[in-house]
């Protein structure tokens, strides 16, 4: 049985021009920095180049490991992606939440159970799972897939409309799971293990899912999350973001700090152990009716550990490593916060 509000789609609940009490956090939930805080960016993050990660001379090593040891984030060139493709993805993304309602449920999360109910289930088209009343709600909508390996698509939850999304999905897929392996070898590398550690340990059909978040205007974005404060169950989190609107938020010593946006053909990539969080794009002033304003798009791809999987010794250690400890080893670089 799914809870009533699981089906509250947040672009419906925004044009109407209101924002529900079910959206809005508590003091002590911690709300997003005031706008003044907003223009405080993290201009040291550093840019890696990973198709030059194996090339000794070259120093995109070093500044692997100093994002992961300060940040866990890292801007990232040279991973193969044209920004027409890149482009491509974001406006075939868009031209998907700007589908009527009735389309866009054809692939909704909520299906039929075998009890003769109904169920929630994470792949498809929707809100993330609704469990309790008490429960605020974030301000976005999603589509979300699993991508890689191959067979383990559910299709029937691969859009049809806009008709280039499908091919273009599976081409960031192949391409992100690309990036994600160069990272997770230059990783193990850093840490004075064998480049394929990693790897092995995750195999070669790394299990990789796809995030779509869309994210309306909001009457008053000082009142709610876009996504709520999270680490990623991930090794590795390739982010393909708005060149429009700043949103990404990541937890520096303590601050909410914004991830500027890049703009530049670049991406965002991650460890699973960052806290981050996202703000929903900003709408007019407390009182105010609701004008057409920013909305804001993310894409990412998400390569993760089995979770279930005993992927054998660690080299060092002589010890038995689960699929959550190969996440946490992937991210622990000497000195990064976990």
């Amino acid at each position: 049985m799914v809870h009533q509000a699981q089906g509250l789609l947040v672009q419906e609940v925004a044009a109407d021009g209101e924002l529900p009490s079910r959206y809005v956090l508590k003091e002590q939930q911690g709300r997003p920095a005031a706008a003044a805080d907003a223009q405080r960016a993290a201009p040291s993050i550093p840019t890696v180049d990973v198709d030059r990660l194996a090339d000794a001379d070259a120093g995109e090593a070093d500044k692997l490991r100093s994002a992961l040891a300060s940040w866990g984030l890292f801007a990232v060139t040279g991973h193969g992606m044209t920004d027409p493709f890149l482009d491509a993805i974001l406006g075939a993304a868009r031209g998907f939440f700007h589908l009527p309602t009735e389309a866009k449920q054809e692939y909704s999360n909520v299906v039929d159970a075998d009890d003769g109910g109904r169920k929630f289930q994470p792949e498809g088209y929707g809100v993330d799972r609704v469990d309790t009343d008490e429960q605020v709600l974030d301000w976005c909508d999603r589509l979300y897939l699993q991508v890689r390996p191959d067979d383990a698509r559910q299709l029937r939850f691969w859009p049809t409309h806009p008709s280039d999304l499908a091919e273009l999905l599976k081409e960031f897929s192949v391409e992100g799971e690309k990036v994600a392996k160069l990272v997770v070898t230059a990783m193990a590398r850093c840490l004075g293990f064998e480049e394929g550690f990693f790897l092995d340990k995750v195999g070669e059909r790394m299990p990789s899912y796809a995030r779509f978040t869309y994210y309306p205007p909001c009457p008053r974005p000082d009142l709610v999350h876009g996504l709520k404060p999270h680490t990623d169950n991930s090794v590795v989190t390739v982010l393909l973001l708005d060149e429009q609107v700043c949103g990404l938020q990541v937890l520096k010593d303590g601050s909410w700090v914004d991830v500027p946006v890049l703009g530049d053909g670049s991406g965002w990539t991650r460890s699973g152990a960052v806290l981050s969080r996202s703000k929903p794009a900003f709408g007019p002033a407390a009182g105010g009716p609701v004008r057409t304003g920013p909305s804001r798009l993310a894409v990412l791809f998400s390569g993760t550990a089995p979770a279930r999987q005993k992927p054998g010794p660690d080299r060092r250690a002589g010890q038995q490593l689960t699929g959550g400890e190969v996440v946490t080893m992937a991210s622990a670089i000497e000195g990064c916060r976990l």
